[in-house]
């Protein structure tokens, strides 16, 4: 018979959001949309290889407004799950675990992703 009085296992009903909390969840996130971003990538490649009517369809799939506004996602998960690993490479040399360390590197990896998006699609549009 089950003792109803023994705790419960925490769940995330219970705990308050962080920015840490939402930085791990997004960098599982950001690591399967790169598998879906790569593949487009992969179709872009190879259609170029190809030549032809198969560049000229891909070019003009990814010339589409939607598409292009994946693409801007695909580049922001690509840097932000970079920086994520960056700070997971630091915990791994024993280093950052303080409370502000973390809570710092957790907001620099979220607008580092999003400042070097913006800079790498600037450098795209203007070049």
């Amino acid at each position: 018979m089950a003792n109803d009085t023994r705790p419960l296992s925490p769940h995330l009903q219970i705990y308050k959001t962080q920015i840490t909390m939402v930085m791990s969840i997004l960098h599982r996130i950001t690591g399967v949309a790169l598998y879906f971003g790569f593949a487009l990538l992969t179709w872009w490649i190879v259609a170029s290889a190809m030549g032809g009517n198969a560049q000229q369809l891909v070019n003009q799939v990814m010339g589409h407004w939607l598409a292009q506004v994946i693409m801007f996602g695909f580049t922001w998960a690509l840097f932000n799950h970079m920086l994520g690993g960056i700070r997971h490479f630091i915990w791994d040399s024993g280093k950052g675990f303080s409370r502000v360390a973390r809570f710092g590197f957790a907001w620099a990896t979220l607008l580092g992703g999003f400042i070097l998006t913006v800079l790498v699609w600037a450098y795209i549009l203007w070049s």
